[in-house]
């Protein structure tokens, strides 16, 4: 750091603040799945894959007919499957 740097009037605390009905958080999402958001932004010239991410679960919630209960049983009997448990 040099001498000139004055952090004196500096404030803590993320630089962005978070819009009003957004929540920061942090997941972990596959990677494929992430460069396949990124390639779409790019694809399409622009933009923000949160923003496609956010409106993809939109869509998702808005169109969902299979309730979700359903859906974790048929996928944990896939995962037991698959490891031979079932």
């Amino acid at each position: 750091m040099k001498k000139a740097d004055d952090f004196s009037a500096g404030k803590r605390g993320p630089v962005v603040s978070v819009p009003r009905g957004k929540s920061r958080i942090t997941i972990r999402i596959d990677d494929e799945i992430l460069d396949w958001f990124r390639e779409q932004v790019n694809a399409a010239g622009g933009g923000n894959y949160q923003t496609m991410i956010n409106t993809a679960l939109h869509e998702y919630i808005a169109n969902r007919t299979v309730p979700l209960e359903k859906t974790l049983r048929r996928v944990i009997r896939e995962e037991l499957r698959k490891r031979g448990s079932a």
